[in-house]
């Protein structure tokens, strides 16, 4: 009889145990991410970072389980997933989705980093703004700071004017350039993803794009573009956004973590990818790339044509929607050293 207790009693020990190590294990929240790019891109290894850190610091709290990139989800069709609750969070450029955020243009057109934008208050307007127009949080923006580049196969042709001629360039675009190539440079670009430049290239199907001082080789397009064109112009438009409702069932304790990692990710991200951008332009330079520059007023008039341009297409965009332009000037302002 009294064996037959002390198994009951061992048996029921045992269960609240069970259950106890089970409710611990439950609470720790978890959200699913994607990314655009896939895992050999400079980028995508920085976002990775970003989630060890939050995974780290946030055990038993907030895991972020990231699914994978472009072939769990096309790049493109990132953002809407998050919005439409199918993943949780996703590190995508903001211009895929500048249809819906217009005010996505004030990172590209931004004169500075991340850094400034978010000690101005210029971040925390940009993720409402995200809230009120897509339903999402914006957690951060990652990589600012780095400037564009037009890389050409041929060496290109400057005018006697002194302005880069675009006559025989197949130049590829993407939303982030389009407004500058059109209205300044007066080219009628190619659209195309990341994904597919490569075997563009390769084909000949286009003969220029426009890609970040880093990471050319590692999506090895560096194979076929010799020339590139200087000065570089822009900032990356890289973040992280997360669903709102995914955001707003977190615990306050996981929401922070998530931030401050996210403001941290953003001080680093920003600090390293600059030097990373001075050190891969020797590197490139050493194998074989050659540079040419534009000079004098049209040098200048080259980096701020290309600002102006896509604030004219902010502006334009964000003057089709109820909002209107009510946040335009403090954006501006924000998010640049005027």
């Amino acid at each position: 009889m009294k064996q037959s207790f002390l198994k009951k009693t061992a048996l029921a020990i045992g269960l609240v145990s069970s259950l106890s190590v089970t409710s611990i294990a439950s609470a720790e929240e978890r959200i699913t991410a994607v990314h655009a790019f896939n895992t050999s891109l400079i980028y995508t290894r920085s976002f990775l970072q970003f989630v060890d850190m939050v995974n780290e610091r946030g055990e038993g709290i907030i895991e972020i389980d990231v699914r994978g990139g472009p072939e769990v989800i096309g790049l493109s069709e990132q953002p809407d997933a998050v919005r439409n609750g199918i993943v949780d969070m996703a590190y995508t450029a903001a211009s895929f989705y500048g249809g819906t955020v217009p005010e996505r243009d004030i990172m590209v057109a931004s004169n500075t980093n991340a850094i400034y934008a978010r000690e101005s208050g210029g971040i925390d307007l940009l993720n409402q703004i995200h809230q009120e127009k897509m339903g999402v949080y914006y957690l951060g923006w990652f990589e600012s700071g780095v400037s564009y580049n037009l890389y050409t196969v041929d060496e290109p042709t400057i005018g006697d004017d002194g302005r880069l001629s675009v006559d025989g360039l197949k130049l590829r675009s993407n939303p982030v350039y389009d407004a500058f190539f059109r209205d300044y440079l007066g080219a009628e670009p190619i659209s195309l993803p990341t994904t597919d430049v490569y075997s563009a290239l390769e084909r000949n199907v286009v003969n220029a794009t426009g890609w970040t001082e880093i990471g050319l080789a590692d999506l090895n397009w560096d194979r076929f573009l010799n020339y590139r064109i200087e000065p570089s112009f822009f900032s990356t438009d890289m973040g992280v956004i997360i669903n709102l409702d995914s955001w707003n069932e977190l615990s306050e304790e996981a929401q922070t973590i998530l931030q401050e990692v996210a403001i941290e990710h953003e001080r680093n991200s920003a600090l390293t990818l600059q030097e990373d951008a001075k050190v891969q332009r020797e590197e490139m330079i050493a194998n074989g790339m050659q540079i040419v520059d534009l000079e004098g007023d049209v040098r200048a008039q080259f980096s701020e044509s290309a600002r102006e341009a896509t604030w004219n297409r902010m502006r334009g965009l964000m003057e089709r929607h109820p909002m209107g332009l009510e946040h335009y000037d403090s954006l501006v302002e924000m998010f640049n050293e005027l």
